[in-house]
């Protein structure tokens, strides 16, 4: 059943990318290709990150009675949500240098800040699931982390973008 979720994720994923790259062949996406394609991988990779919480949610289900299974996971999504905070700290610290090695990694720090959503979202759906109190904390704390990521990178790119600077 959980396999049957994900190959019905990355359908559906794959359609959604389908219909976009049919709906914007033109001009503007033959000189643009690069930037169409970055596009079309972070539109596949949201589409079947959200598609993909239900069957991941699933798994979790099942997986409820392993006490050494939450406690890895829990350790994992703190320090997923530490190199988080990592990035924005980067991002920060370097977007105004020019040509620097902070700058790079300023500039790489984006790619990580961009996956924040989803990757609160999972912890947020794996604090739900988690039986034991301790891994239900520390799965909670990273996912308000990550969603704090997240709101700085919209905080940033997009309340410019909308209503000026």
């Amino acid at each position: 059943m959980v396999a049957a979720g994900y190959i019905a994720a990355f359908l559906i994923a794959s359609a959604v990318v389908a219909v976009r790259i049919a709906s914007t062949s033109g001009p503007d996406a033959q000189a643009s290709s690069g930037m169409y394609a970055f596009g079309d991988a972070v539109l596949f990779a949201a589409v079947f990150g959200a598609c993909a919480l239900g069957p991941t949610g699933v798994a979790l289900f099942f997986l409820r009675p392993y006490r050494r299974f939450w406690t890895v996971l829990s350790a994992l999504g703190v320090a997923v949500a530490i190199t988080g905070v990592t990035a924005v700290i980067l991002f920060a610290a370097g977007r105004q240098a020019t040509a620097s090695p902070l700058a790079t990694l300023a500039a790489f720090s984006v790619l990580r800040i961009l996956v924040a959503p989803l990757l609160a979202l999972t912890l947020l759906a794996c604090t739900i699931f988690s039986p034991y109190r301790f891994p239900r904390v520390a799965l909670l704390a990273a996912a308000v982390t990550e969603g704090a990521v997240s709101a700085y990178g919209g905080a940033i790119w997009f309340v410019p973008l909308f209503f000026g600077r």
